[in-house]
């Protein structure tokens, strides 16, 4: 098996009327295109990119360039190990790796029975998916906490892997798949070579050895370039001799470029989603663990980076201990993002009223009181390669009640590549103009060469905070609407501390670079409210009011005197796979001559005059 093509035929086309995936689940609104195109600008990247990648192919494909991943001196190849540095992620999932002794690997949602002595390798996977899950070993780690048992089987496959792919192929020796593979192998390394022959032991060094070398050479989107060198130097941590030092000492040279390149000033990753910060977080602590069991010592570059991913994560974490879903980045668990913290020393806040207002972290802004959290996206989307995970949804609102999260968004990233569609606006909890979104994922064959980046027409995205004695005050708009319908849109918060309600208004009014006379002289709105899974819904009798119940019970009104209010269904990716969920919808109409407000608040239930509902 070689090239793109591990994967098993797809599912024949749903019946009309449901969401592929999730069979017997309504269609979602359909949306317009957003009319942004890739531009000339784009065409240099798509042919430099096109041909360095023939470029590659042809070099790393010819029969003799596996000789040159041997390292200096020729022939001189590692066969010990050295450190083991730790993986401080947490497996969450006791006795996940009992059915992968047995043969059954259960990735991204899909399982594939395998039967020792056969393997997964030379065979079709169900989905990409699972094939990209497969290939960066994500099992791994389960595997190995079963004992000698998991370890002699882990041995197997990897060794079976290295017997099907000891040639380059674009796939399997995909840089950013690859990095993740030597992440997984790292911490198990002698383990593994502690079951193993002479012979095996010896396989296995070189094994790792080759792709960690492969690793520093080109090519590699800018995107992944942190993660791929924390790989190699891990890697050569856990390599001894001569080997592994050279691995370590090279990767550690580039690791202050990368880094610099990957994190925002405040600490934030470039891409902007927070699970992607949380993730390089864990790479460099256990790069750090490794170091510390070689006794060499950490660079300023790393325990820089460290201190600034650790407060940025700490800074984001909501009551409910997780992460904000945007720009690809899940929502990770509590005992992840514990895990994280607790490795690099942080303590996790207790958000409490009067914890003091901080500047936004990621473009993220937070409002907080005893018992409601949110967090609102104020910045417009990454540029460039960050874009491939990023999310045409501006002005993106989350809302923790309690520890229930309520308000959220469909949960995209980038392990649901074939649900594309959840990037767009109406994705998440914020407003939809002309049911069109304001950018989608590039496609076709570009998207093969660059990935699948979001365009988007350029927009400009500004809020202001106050606060006051016993409330919070954010004001943030965009003109992202702008060229489409001549309106910005404009959403204000008011969050009273005292009562735990939470006030809102959005705002549409004629842009101030709106064209003229504007472009249509009515649009319709929507403004969407998506639920977290689980979350109950239930409309009030006067059909303003709807009763929103969490996982702990309690109730909170959200209540809006849009013209139109609908509890509609929604979806919601977990982990890459799709769940049913509702979302709340206000529409009606807005004319782009004058200014339309929209008005909502949340407050919790139980006092005098609440709604009945039905």
């Amino acid at each position: 098996m070689a090239g793109i093509g591990p994967f098993a035929k797809p599912e024949a086309s749903v019946p009309e009327g449901q969401i592929p995936g999730l069979r017997g689940a309504p269609p979602r609104t359909p949306v317009r295109p957003s009319g942004a195109r890739p531009g000339v600008g784009i065409w240099p990247l798509v042919i430099g990119r096109l041909m360095t990648r023939q470029i590659w192919i042809e070099l790393y494909g010819l029969p003799g360039y596996g000789q040159t991943l041997k390292g200096r001196p020729w022939g001189l190849k590692p066969s010990a190990f050295a450190a083991t540095p730790r993986d401080f992620r947490p497996l969450e999932t006791p006795g996940a790796g009992k059915p992968i002794l047995q043969g059954r690997f259960t990735l991204a949602g899909i399982s594939l029975d395998v039967p020792a002595p056969q393997d997964p390798w030379d065979r079709a996977s169900p989905s990409r998916g699972f094939a990209e899950a497969l290939h960066s070993f994500d099992w791994l780690p389960a595997l190995m906490h079963e004992g000698e048992a998991g370890a002699r089987e882990a041995l197997r496959l990897t060794l079976a892997w290295g017997r099907v792919f000891h040639r380059w192929a674009p796939f399997a020796w995909d840089p950013d798949r690859m990095a993740r593979r030597l992440l997984h192998l790292a911490p198990a390394l002698r383990r593994m070579g502690a079951v193993a022959d002479d012979v095996g032991r010896g396989q296995l060094a070189a094994l790792v050895a080759r792709q960690a070398r492969q690793l520093l050479r080109p090519p590699g989107p800018a995107s992944g370039a942190a993660t791929r060198t924390v790989a190699v130097a891990v890697t050569g941590c856990a390599l001894a001799g001569m080997s592994g030092a050279r691995l370590r000492r090279r990767a550690l040279k580039r690791l202050p470029r990368a880094l610099s390149r990957t994190l925002r000033p405040d600490g934030a990753h470039m891409s902007r989603s927070p699970e992607a910060g949380l993730e390089l977080l864990f790479d460099l602590l256990m790069l750090k663990d490794g170091l510390t069991q070689l006794s060499e010592p950490v660079s300023e570059a790393v325990e820089t980076a460290l201190q600034k991913l650790a407060l940025a994560t700490q800074a984001l974490v909501m009551p409910d201990g997780r992460l904000p879903g945007v720009h690809g980045g899940g929502v990770s668990t509590p005992a992840r993002v514990a895990a994280a913290l607790s490795a690099a020393g942080i303590a996790p806040t207790t958000d409490t009223a009067s914890t003091p207002s901080q500047p936004p972290v990621g473009g993220l802004a937070r409002m907080r009181s005893p018992l409601l959290n949110l967090v609102i996206d104020v910045e417009a989307p990454p540029r460039g390669p960050w874009t491939e995970a990023a999310c045409a949804q501006p002005l993106a609102l989350e809302i923790v009640c309690g520890r229930d999260r309520l308000i959220t968004g469909c949960g995209w990233t980038p392990r649901a590549f074939e649900r594309q569609g959840l990037r767009l606006t109406p994705g998440h909890s914020t407003l939809t103009l002309s049911e069109t979104s304001l950018g989608e994922p590039l496609g076709g064959w570009q998207a093969e060469l660059l990935g699948p980046r979001l365009l988007t027409r350029p927009y400009a995205v500004r809020h202001d905070e106050r606060q006051g004695d016993g409330a919070l005050w954010l004001e943030a708009q965009h003109d992202g609407w702008a060229p489409l319908t001549g309106l910005a849109h404009q959403r204000r918060l008011y969050l009273d501390q005292r009562l735990d309600e939470l006030r809102a208004e959005e705002r549409l009014f004629p842009a101030d670079q709106a064209p003229s006379p504007p472009p249509v002289l009515a649009a319709p709105y929507a403004v969407r409210f998506q639920l977290e899974p689980g979350v109950q819904a239930s409309l009030a009798r006067d059909r303003r009011s709807i009763l929103l119940r969490g996982h702990s019970g309690r109730g909170w009104w959200f209540r809006t005197d849009g013209p139109d209010v609908a509890i509609e269904p929604s979806v919601h990716s977990v982990e890459g796979q799709t769940r049913r969920a509702l979302q709340i919808v206000v529409r009606g109409s807005a004319r782009t001559d004058a200014e339309t407000r929209i008005r909502w608040k949340l407050n919790p239930a139980g006092a005098s005059g609440d709604p009945v509902v039905e």
